[in-house]
């Protein structure tokens, strides 16, 4: 029987490399066109005592714009300066540490090990297993507001989808694109719904059961796509690998316990971010700390020499090192507008359009400027601190109320993360993953068009009986 190949750990396949790169620069040299097509533009804004800033209604003014060239051309590293950028730094850092523990983990067998074993158990029930994962991802993006959090999760997910006979775009599809559609639901998402609800003196999580409802819908839609997709690319479990010949391994079966416990109790934390509003700035830490101690002592207690695990971390860490590239020139599209101070100018641009509208129009029209918005800012909560107090009172004169505000604020904040290539979650998991994002737009467009389609109708359905 023939065996499977062994990985080399994580790392960005020089394809997806180059072809996010050009991607990006297009991107950059767009934005920077921007800054001499669109004026400079301002609002005041309000440091409340948590540190947010939000923008206060009504106090847009023009102001002298622009962005020199060397800036621009230096903007992926002067990124790192700018308000904001802990984020990015913990963002790379959680990326690194996630390369170093996964190439331990391969080289060590424990990966290999882990999908034989998921298979010999589950593949006869694959549809099943996709069924509870889809399931999975979305509650985690919907309950607990996780998206960067999930990444070192999808090359797993991905390695288990060619194990049970499908290919990376399932894997991708039961992973990635779930937890953005779930993430887009907002059910009880700290970061969009929370925040937003926040801002407008809503109560926390108030609303639920019409997201509950919108959480249903788009879980049916989600996993209907990828199960379309997977019966079309499907092998007979025949002739896929790690089938039939399982052997139990002591050592390997204590190294698993061993990382699925300690991760599992990283996991339990950042569950418990719903209920203790401490916890939910620390969520990254928790998931990169819990998933480093795990896979160390993993690794060890599975046989593997301490030295040779440092060599192996070492590795993993310089072979993700082309994805900390892809954060930053990524993150310098915001920059590059911010600094040229065009984004509250775009923003306001953006909101004049609105008094053109009629009413029950109005909630789409916030769906759409989140969209636009989310193209420059990926940070679902400065976003909100940013929209919510301006299109909340502008929405209220259109008797369209708070409650479905933040609904189309979440929606438009959270599919298309999964279809942006300004966010560089998307950009790294594709890398991951070995897929290219033209191949990864082709395979989703009209699944984001549907859904756009099918969210609307949820947001108008919401106006016509009153919800609030």
């Amino acid at each position: 029987m023939e065996k499977q190949k062994k990985s080399k750990g994580l790392g960005i396949g020089a394809k997806s490399f180059l072809a996010a790169l050009l991607i990006l620069l297009v991107l950059m040299c767009i934005s920077y066109l921007i800054t001499f097509l669109v004026p400079g533009g301002a609002y005041n804004r309000v440091i409340a005592a948590n540190g947010a800033e939000s923008i206060e209604p009504d106090t847009f003014r023009e102001v002298q714009g622009g962005l020199p060239f060397w800036k621009w051309l230096l903007s992926p590293f002067l990124v790192l300066g700018a308000p904001g950028s802990g984020t990015i730094i913990a963002v790379i850092a959680f990326l690194l540490v996630i390369g170093g523990v996964f190439c331990a983990l391969d080289q060590c067998g424990m990966m290999h090990y882990m999908l034989q074993k998921i298979v010999y158990r589950f593949g006869q029930k694959r549809y099943v297993l996709m069924a509870v994962i889809i399931l999975f991802f979305m509650c985690m993006g919907a309950f607990i507001g996780s998206f960067e959090e999930c990444v070192p999760l999808v090359p797993i997910v991905v390695g288990l989808s060619v194990a049970l006979g499908f290919d990376a775009l399932t894997g991708l599809g039961m992973s990635l694109l779930a937890i953005g559609c779930g993430f887009a639901s907002g059910v009880c998402n700290p970061f969009t719904v929370g925040v937003a609800q926040e801002l407008c003196a809503l109560p926390m999580f108030s609303g639920m059961w019409f997201r509950l409802i919108c959480f249903a819908v788009i879980y049916g839609m989600v996993f209907f796509f990828v199960h379309r997709h997977a019966r079309r690319v499907a092998k007979s479990l025949g002739d896929t690998v790690l089938t039939t010949d399982f052997q139990r391994s002591p050592q390997m079966d204590r190294g698993l316990w061993v990382f699925a416990l300690l991760l599992g109790t990283g996991m339990v934390l950042v569950l418990s971010s719903v209920f203790i509003k401490a916890l939910q700035d620390y969520t990254m830490i928790i998931v990169a700390l819990t998933f480093l101690l795990a896979g160390v002592i993993a690794t060890l207690v599975s046989g593997m020499p301490p030295k040779r695990l440092g060599a192996c971390f070492l590795r993993g860490v310089v072979d993700i090192l082309p994805a900390v590239l892809m954060i930053l020139m990524a993150s310098s599209i915001k920059y590059t507008l911010s600094e040229a101070r065009v984004l509250d100018s775009i923003l306001h641009y953006t909101i004049t359009l609105a008094e053109r509208l009629p009413p029950f129009m109005m909630v789409l029209f916030i769906y759409l400027i989140v969209l636009v918005m989310n193209f420059f800012i990926s940070s679902g909560s400065a976003k909100a601190f940013l929209l919510i107090p301006i299109v909340v009172p502008l929405a209220k004169l259109f008797d369209v109320s708070a409650q479905l505000s933040v609904l189309a604020f979440a929606f438009g904040d959270g599919f298309s993360n999964i279809l942006y290539p300004t966010n560089p979650v998307l950009l790294i998991s594709l890398g991951l993953a070995g897929v290219s994002y033209v191949k990864w737009f082709k395979w989703t467009w009209a699944f984001q068009l549907v859904m756009l389609l099918a969210t609307s109708l949820l947001l108008l359905g919401g106006y016509a009986i009153g919800y609030c």
